[in-house]
């Protein structure tokens, strides 16, 4: 723990050194993306994608679940969504899963496999960018194409990234 207090402290002179406005005014950035992903800390979207503080807005949960949309049961996560959408005006939206996913291992634990098969996580990657895809905000936006919805699959062992390529129906790296 005293490492990470120690790391907190020294957070505004690490900031600095790196050239990272930390001020928040009237003239904030808005993020360039909403980056939906499983909040396994093996998973650093900030590294991942070279982020700077205000470029991304984050919504992390157990296996990247995005639950199913339903208006007389709003969840945290249909919430974070909408204000990302609607609220903020996000352009693109990247669904990331990754390898040795704690929740896609439960759901295959049935099968004989002595590891669970990277297409697997793959899969469960793009069905959540299906649920997201019926969201109510997020409809009219892709139908318009001014929402961009972007499947993508870190793996933990080698640090690549690859992206879903819907002409292909494959993961492809970027």
């Amino acid at each position: 723990m005293q490492y990470l207090i120690d790391q907190a402290r020294d957070f505004r002179a690490r900031a600095a050194s790196y050239g990272v406005d930390l001020g928040i005014g009237h003239d904030a950035r808005r993020p360039r993306a909403m980056f939906v992903s499983c909040s396994d800390a093996r998973l650093v979207p900030a590294l991942i994608t070279g982020s700077r503080p205000g470029d991304l807005f984050e919504l992390r949960t157990y296996g990247g679940l995005i639950p199913p949309f339903n208006a007389l049961e709003p969840t945290s996560e249909s919430a974070t969504i909408d204000h990302a959408v609607r609220g903020l005006g996000v352009g693109d939206i990247i669904v990331c899963g990754h390898s040795h996913c704690g929740i896609v291992d439960a759901a295959v634990a049935g099968y004989d496999e002595p590891s669970v098969p990277t297409s697997a996580g793959q899969w469960h990657t793009l069905a959540q960018l299906d649920q997201l895809s019926a969201y109510p905000c997020v409809a009219p936006r892709l139908a318009d194409r001014t929402l961009r919805l972007h499947a993508w699959f870190f793996d933990v062992e080698t640090g690549s990234v690859l992206a879903y390529d819907p002409r292909s129906s494959t993961f492809l790296p970027l």
